[in-house]
């Protein structure tokens, strides 16, 4: 059965229910993960307008050589695109700001041509004559970066990374795998998305197959590559949408708001192919490759509804990645899409915030799991 073939005819299928010849999901080991405090078994999607805890379905990647497949039936508790079902949805706040920056960076062209016309020329006013040649110029370079100094993913070189290209391409439905590549990461948490011409490709920093290998939690490897391939997927890397918000860089808020947006659809994309990599993805980005396991997921999310003030508006506001508390919100959050400018809220139905489980005596790092 195909991952999205509609349901077969006949009585209603519990959407919870662990289905014959679905891999399910790795329980943790035993010890203090496998305790009380910290349970293994997995817990439903919980219901209401708030959802509590990060849910963890019932089901888990495919081994080694297939794709995740959801439930039959899938729940309907999340909106459509922002759930593990369905295509990733597009954040709301994307395409007005990308129509607001690229008729700005039209009107500045045209304002750079006329006075070119009229003989006023300058250092600003070449740079922007030559944006269409310096974005070729700067895409070409960094994709002949990759092709004569990165490793290429194959199915032979880092196969559990190719695999997860291969799979997010095909769950996002794009005609072409992207060129996938590793590079030295000296200590550096990081992947990027690109394009030159006609190619797509990713690039995954080392330090990131440290998280994603045989040790550890390989499912926020594939977060993290579902969120590059998102990119992609997406059309944030075409080359005529880049020169269209050539004036990001002049724009304080505004083209930082755009890029934050285009982060927050490529974290859809993340969760819609590997939804169970998201809290180690983020405790990775909060403290690294070798305590992310430590970092307490609704710990850190509940902070975005208290951690106020005006300087911490202006962080959000000037970054272009939405602020770590407010991301793992987002991803908690499955209701609405991610806060923008106002920092959320918690509803009066929440659960109170506490009682999270203690981190005291875990060692930094889990024993090893099966690469999926």
């Amino acid at each position: 059965m195909q991952p999205h073939e509609p349901p077969p005819a006949g009585p209603p299928v519990d959407p919870y229910a662990p289905q014959a010849g679905w891999a399910q999901a790795q329980d943790t080991p035993a010890g203090p993960y496998g305790s009380a405090q910290y349970p293994s078994a997995p817990q439903p999607y919980p219901t209401g307008p708030y959802p509590g805890p990060y849910p963890t379905p019932p089901y888990g990647p495919a081994p080694y050589g297939g794709a995740p497949v959801p439930p039959a039936i899938p729940p309907q508790q999340q909106p459509r695109g922002l759930s593990p079902f369905g295509m990733p949805a597009r954040h709301s706040w994307e395409i007005p700001l990308l129509i607001v920056v690229v008729m700005l960076t039209v009107v500045t062209f045209l304002f750079a041509i006329l006075f070119a016309a009229l003989g006023t020329i300058n250092q600003y006013i070449l740079l922007f004559l030559a944006a269409p040649l310096l974005v070729w110029l700067v895409r070409g370079q960094t994709f002949a970066s990759l092709r004569v100094n990165g490793v290429k993913m194959s199915p032979t070189q880092f196969p559990e990374g190719y695999q997860l290209v291969v799979e997010a391409a095909a769950r996002f439905g794009m005609k072409k795998v992207p060129d996938a590549y590793v590079l030295l990461g000296n200590g550096q948490i990081n992947a990027f998305a690109s394009g030159h011409g006609f190619r797509r490709f990713v690039a995954v920093y080392s330090d990131l197959f440290e998280v994603g290998g045989a040790a550890r939690e390989p499912d926020a490897l594939a977060f993290i590559i579902g969120h590059e391939v998102g990119h992609i997927a997406a059309g944030h890397v075409s080359y005529w949408r880049q020169l269209g918000m050539y004036l990001v860089p002049f724009l304080p808020i505004l083209g930082s708001s755009l890029i934050r947006a285009q982060e927050y659809t490529a974290d859809n994309h993340g969760f819609g192919y590997r939804h169970l990599g998201a809290p180690t993805a983020m405790g990775t980005l909060a403290a690294g490759k070798y305590m992310n396991t430590l970092v307490g997921f609704d710990e850190m999310a509940d902070r975005a509804a208290t951690e106020k003030g005006f300087f911490v508006w202006i962080v959000n506001a000037m970054s272009s990645h939405p602020v770590l508390t407010w991301r793992m919100w987002a991803l908690r959050d499955r209701s609405r899409h991610g806060n923008m400018f106002l920092r959320p809220s918690r509803p009066a139905s929440a659960p109170p915030a506490g009682n999270y489980p203690s981190s005291y005596g875990l060692v930094p790092t889990q024993p090893p799991k099966p690469v999926p």
